[in-house]
């Protein structure tokens, strides 16, 4: 039984997208019209505002087997909701911090601002951190949790 990475080509990460309804959301949408293609595992969670997003929802989500977390936001000074994506820095530079004494791996966590005419950069962005995953390799972090609650 093969389970390196190394040995399992057909190893793909999955990846947890938080996006902002009003920008990175609509971007994803804009690549998708536009045939773009980027990582199908990516498993998109629309949030109205980058702001909104708890960190209890990311540590969630490494929980439950995520390779990684993406969170996508509307450029500083474009928030429809006036500071939702300072907000979401300031929690960001916070969870990034503790993620690390949790020992994951800084590349897993990923915060990315993204208009709605950016698809893009969506693409490239969503592609990019998939191929770093694909180095690091599988998160341990369910198998972790799932130890500790027996």
């Amino acid at each position: 039984m093969q389970s390196t990475v190394n040995n399992n080509e057909n190893w793909t990460p999955r990846i947890v997208a938080f996006f902002c309804n009003w920008c990175t959301y609509t971007a994803s949408d804009l690549a998708g019209v536009s045939r773009l293609r980027y990582a199908p595992s990516t498993r998109v969670v629309r949030v109205m505002c980058s702001g909104r997003i708890d960190p209890e929802f990311i540590m969630e989500a490494f929980a439950k087997g995520a390779d990684g977390v993406l969170i996508g936001g509307c450029h500083p000074g474009d928030c429809h909701y006036s500071e939702g994506n300072y907000k979401c820095l300031r929690r960001f530079t916070l969870i990034q911090k503790y993620a690390e004494q949790m020992g994951i791996d800084k590349h897993r966590l990923r915060l990315e601002w993204i208009s709605a005419s950016e698809g893009k950069r969506l693409q490239e962005v969503v592609n990019e951190m998939t191929e770093q995953l694909k180095q690091i390799g599988p998160s341990k972090i369910k198998e972790v949790v799932e130890t500790l609650e027996k």
